[in-house]
């Protein structure tokens, strides 16, 4: 093993099929339920959400919950119905992976293999994920200072894979207005330390439908090279974090106001 950092804060770009994450000024766009729910369910979401324009497919198939009464996921027919609906859709799909003993049937069916926040500290698996030849998108702990979520994409680099995208998804704070504070001043930041591409969460980090539009844009505007949003086609009725779901209608809105601001064709 080596005793001096291998993310250095030399530039790297993340290729996911014909997508060069944090290649340019251009955001990459990943949308899509949090939990999915049915086949017809995802396939209509990817669907309304290629027409707008999206450039990865976000949906969750096992879901981490707080509760062991909530709604857990469908587990691999969720995978299954996510990589119909990617395929169905032209676009290539994130889902989080659990632990180390779902991961060889695991990488059939995603193209980027996300780690969640309650296991950015699970070192074992970040490990076994270094070894594998798939992008990791690495959430932020939600109580991980910078250093510590910089010492985990380490762990991943180090095994390896260099192939990692971070995610600013909000940490925990005295603040309990929203559900987690949106800590933006870290998207600069850790792409300077690091040279990661940088996408962030303003669904996890504000919890609140009304917030994901301005914190989007601000996101945009200190330097992320992306989004990852929770897109739902009736929040009011998800099985999972609804209130912090946006409509196929506001979604046009980000992602029209995205276009305008980096000021391109076609994201």
């Amino acid at each position: 093993m080596l005793n001096e950092k291998i993310l250095n804060g030399d530039k790297i770009t993340v290729k996911v099929g014909k997508l060069n994450i944090g290649e340019s000024n251009k955001p990459v766009i990943m949308a899509g339920p949090c939990s999915i729910e049915s086949r017809n369910q995802i396939i209509e979401t990817a669907l309304e959400l290629k027409e707008i324009g999206v450039d990865v497919l976000r949906g969750g198939a096992f879901k981490p919950r707080t509760s062991p009464y909530a709604f857990q996921g469908l587990g691999f027919k969720g995978l299954e119905y996510l990589k119909e609906a990617g395929e169905k859709a032209g676009i290539p799909v994130v889902t989080e992976l659990m632990g180390e003993s779902d991961i060889n049937e695991f990488l059939n069916y995603t193209d980027i293999v996300q780690i969640g926040s309650r296991n950015m500290y699970n070192y074992s698996l970040l490990k076994v994920i270094g070894e594998i030849d798939k992008p990791i998108l690495l959430k932020r702990g939600m109580s991980a200072t910078l250093n510590e979520w910089i010492m985990a994409a380490e762990y991943i680099a180090a095994y390896g894979n260099k192939n990692i995208i971070l995610c600013e998804r909000g940490i925990r704070t005295f603040e309990n207005i929203t559900r987690n504070t949106l800590d933006l001043s870290a998207v600069p930041l850790i792409k300077e330390k690091t040279g990661l591409p940088v996408i962030v969460d303003p669904s996890h980090g504000t919890g609140i439908r009304r917030l994901i539009e301005p914190m989007s844009k601000a996101g945009i505007a200190c330097g992320a090279d992306g989004l990852m949003i929770e897109v739902h086609l009736n929040p009011e009725k998800a099985l999972c974090d609804g209130k912090q779901s946006i409509t196929i209608e506001q979604y046009k809105r980000i992602y029209d106001w995205c276009k305008k601001y980096v000021n391109v064709d076609n994201l």
